[in-house]
């Protein structure tokens, strides 16, 4: 049975498996920085199965316009349960009707997201960090 957590404290290493596992590309050989990550969260939800991190949903918002989704990582054993999209059925949850869910996806999960209920925008720009 999985359960589900909101701003519940994370361990930095257990976030940093999380990534590895999943597959989602982080800067994970910098514990520091994954700390750094996980305390500039807003919104924090977790996945838990027998007292082990197994999934998480990282963002930035300001619950009343946009909601930033930074990261939705599924460990690799646990994926294809259904965690992520409960995880994004939590956020929503959390942020409201008012409040529109923005994301950039990684090459592999484009696929993934509009299964979810997310539409392509075609109207957006970045500015690539150098590291």
């Amino acid at each position: 049975m999985i359960e589900y957590r909101h701003n519940y404290p994370l361990d930095p290493n257990d976030v940093i498996r999380v990534f590895d596992s999943s597959g989602l590309r982080r800067p994970t050989q910098d514990v520091a920085r994954i700390a750094r990550m996980i305390a500039g969260a807003t919104l924090m939800l977790s996945a838990w199965s027998d007292g082990r991190l197994v999934g998480l949903c990282r963002a930035l918002t300001d619950y009343c316009h946009c909601c930033y989704l930074a990261d939705l990582a599924i460990d690799r054993d646990f994926q294809k349960h259904g965690i992520g999209k409960e995880l994004i059925r939590r956020l929503q949850a959390a942020i409201g009707d008012e409040v529109s869910l923005v994301l950039l996806s990684s090459a592999v999960a484009m696929d993934y997201y509009p299964k979810m209920g997310f539409a392509k925008v075609e109207n957006g720009y970045t500015i690539k960090r150098t590291r």
